[in-house]
């Protein structure tokens, strides 16, 4: 567990799958995402893993919250509260308490930019219902339901790749710049767009 309060995996030779995408799929709740990273920093991975119980309200277990890990999560919860019906049908999301925990894979453990894959597995964990084997869920989300423009969408279907992901799911608006994808990888990794936060949880979860 890091100062900043989000555990880390460590690679050891028994354990070297904790920081490979596996195919079979995680339990309901639990997403692989990429924080898209920015000027400075590099696009990272993550695990995020949430439970469901009695309750209300969205509880994140890491101490201390890392400020941007806090702002994604705000970032899900309230689009889920918003799209209650087109994400999670009739089952009220204010009924429960959802716990949600934050791994860092890599070397950046702030979180941030991960608003759409905490949204989805918040819906995953509300409709005990699996994510889809192999998959990673890019996006941020901001309050008011819009997907942001990804600033470099190559590099992150790049570590997709390293990773050993089967599904990269991108907003829409990465499209045009994933041209520039070099045909190696673009046989290695499919890539799935999605138009909005409704759209993507159809797309990610498991049928």
């Amino acid at each position: 567990m890091g100062v900043e309060g989000v555990e880390q995996f460590v690679a050891t030779p028994e354990l070297h799958s904790e920081e490979r995408i596996e195919s079979d799929p995680l339990p309901p709740g639990q997403v692989w995402a990429i924080s898209p990273g920015g000027q400075d920093v590099a696009p990272s991975l993550y695990r995020i893993e949430v439970t469901v119980g009695p309750g209300a309200g969205v509880r994140i277990l890491n101490a201390p919250v890392p400020p941007a890990f806090r702002e994604s999560v705000r970032y899900g919860k309230q689009n889920l509260y918003t799209q209650a019906k087109e994400l999670v049908g009739d089952r009220d999301p204010r009924e429960h308490e959802f716990s949600v925990q934050l791994r860092a894979i890599h070397a950046d453990r702030s979180g941030a930019g991960l608003g759409l894959a905490v949204l989805v597995a918040l819906c995953s964990g509300r409709l005990e219902r699996s994510i889809k084997g192999g998959l990673i869920v890019v996006g941020a989300l901001n309050l008011g339901g819009s997907v942001e423009l990804i600033p470099n969408p190559v590099a992150i279907a790049e570590l997709a790749v390293e990773k050993g992901a089967v599904t990269l799911l991108m907003p829409i608006s990465s499209r045009k710049q994933l041209f520039n994808l070099s045909d190696e990888m673009a046989t290695k990794v499919s890539i799935e767009f999605y138009a909005d936060p409704a759209d993507s949880f159809l797309k990610a979860v498991l049928e």
